[in-house]
């Protein structure tokens, strides 16, 4: 029997218009529904926040506020004779005006949408440490943002949640404990010298002092492998040349270190990446890579910038913090105990973490119904902390590479104390911006010459 046409195609229509109404439901309720749903819930315990618009939520209300702010006139060049205090380090009013703006108006716990992305944001001091130090996996990154890095981050330690987090954190962190970092040590001290003496060939070719531009060193001194802006475009390139590096591995006998224990949790890693294949141990193996190499290099970089600037805004600590590396390191090189007695040297370092933390939120999205101190927070809500002076977070997910990182900075920021005075350079413009951290957007130029 042969197929009627006419029928046939009602048929392909009726098909066609069913699925499109489904999808035009499914939008309904991820863009509309759903985000007013949650909003409702928080509205109903007294919680407030600006009205968002269909679609891009509270976006175009930020960019006004933005828009406001910025086109006031400022001054960024910082002379030589300015005094330091001009330097003003209170950036979140410039960079996140909109904040600011409805913390005053809505209170310390408010509510704000990106998008069809729900936020709460919370500045209360004991809400924001029980959420810090809660131990439950109910909490975990954001799907948004583990969408966003996939290409930079994987599924390493950086953008995982639940089992697969734990199982990278049960095998990294070990590897990143204080006792084991002392033992790095040495290796910083080496990687550093050889930035130093580039130092001291620049200072004496340009007659004793020279202008240089500190960040791009200190990326070089990190890693000198890409920027964290290309690397997305080199995902095939720097999983294959990771790949290598472990096949190196695999095929000698090395002394066990943070890569070889990578190694040994993926192949223990209990089909967290599905089945447990050649192709999920190497995904597990590079995602883990990424996430370290990202921790530990911009932010790093940034911080140790920072650091140079401040000390070079403020000759008296800089003097404070040379005399004491001076008194402690006399005519030898650094090494862990003598790091433990720079009392000075980390005073500064905190207090650069204070005025430009390298995490400037926390993000963390409620996976399931959870409730702090009477505040019902429901599965799918994005909670949002500012960072005061927890540089490295708290709690069960804390950094994994605070030790490494504070010893880092000591070993860096002591080497240069011993061996160069600097201030900053007359072009150098205080300008911080947002970049997934803080960074002088403007870099930081100090004008050094030896001790």
């Amino acid at each position: 029997m042969e197929a009627n046409p006419i029928l046939m195609a009602k048929i392909t229509v009726s098909v066609v218009i069913g699925r499109f109404i489904v999808l035009l439901m499914q939008l309904y309720n991820l863009l509309v529904l759903k985000p007013k749903l949650l909003r409702a819930k928080l509205q109903r315990q007294g919680i407030r926040g600006p009205s968002p618009s269909f679609f891009f939520g509270n976006i175009p209300e930020m960019k006004r506020i933005q828009l406001q702010v910025h086109s006031t006139p400022k001054t960024t060049a910082t002379k030589e004779y300015d005094h330091p205090d001009a330097i003003t380090h209170y950036w979140p009013s410039t960079l996140f005006p909109h904040l600011e703006q409805w913390r005053n108006e809505y209170g310390p716990i408010f509510f704000y949408a990106s998008g069809n992305i729900q936020l709460l944001y919370i500045t209360d001091p004991e809400m924001v440490k029980k959420i810090s130090l809660r131990t439950s996996l109910s909490l975990g990154k954001p799907s948004y943002l583990s969408k966003d890095r996939g290409p930079l981050l994987g599924q390493g330690i950086l953008s995982s949640n639940g089992p697969i987090w734990a199982h990278q954190r049960k095998i990294i962190a070990p590897e990143l404990y204080i006792d084991k970092v002392k033992g790095m040590v040495n290796l910083m001290v080496d990687s550093t010298a050889s930035m130093l003496r580039s130092w001291e060939s620049r200072i004496e070719n340009e007659g004793g002092i020279a202008e240089i531009e500190i960040i791009e060193d200190f990326r070089s001194l990190f890693t000198d492998i890409i920027s964290r802006a290309s690397m997305w475009k080199l995902e095939e390139e720097i999983n294959s040349m990771i790949l290598k590096v472990v096949k190196q591995r695999t095929e000698a006998s090395y002394e066990k270190d943070l890569l070889e224990m990578i190694l040994e949790g993926a192949k223990s890693n209990n089909g967290y990446y599905g089945p447990s294949t050649d192709s999920s141990r190497d995904k597990f193996i590079v995602d883990n890579c990424k996430s370290i190499y990202f921790a530990g290099y911009e932010t790093t970089a940034i911080t140790a910038s920072w650091s140079l600037m401040l000390l070079a805004a403020h000759p008296e600590w800089q003097a404070r913090a040379r005399a004491e590396v001076l008194e402690i390191v006399r005519d030898s090189l650094p090494d862990a105990n003598m790091l433990r007695n720079m009392k000075t040297l980390t005073m500064v370092i905190q207090e650069t973490l204070r005025l430009y933390p390298p995490v400037t939120f926390v993000v963390r999205e409620a996976l399931e119904d959870i409730t702090f101190q009477d505040i019902m927070i429901s599965k799918g809500i994005n909670i949002i902390t500012p960072q005061a002076y927890m540089p490295f977070g708290l709690g069960s997910c804390v950094c994994v590479g605070q030790h490494f990182t504070m010893i880092e900075l000591k070993v860096i920021l002591s080497l240069i104390l011993s061996k160069f005075c600097f201030s900053l350079s007359p072009a150098y413009q205080h300008s911080p911006t947002f970049r997934l951290v803080i960074v002088p957007e403007h870099g930081v130029t100090l004008r050094v010459r030896t001790t």
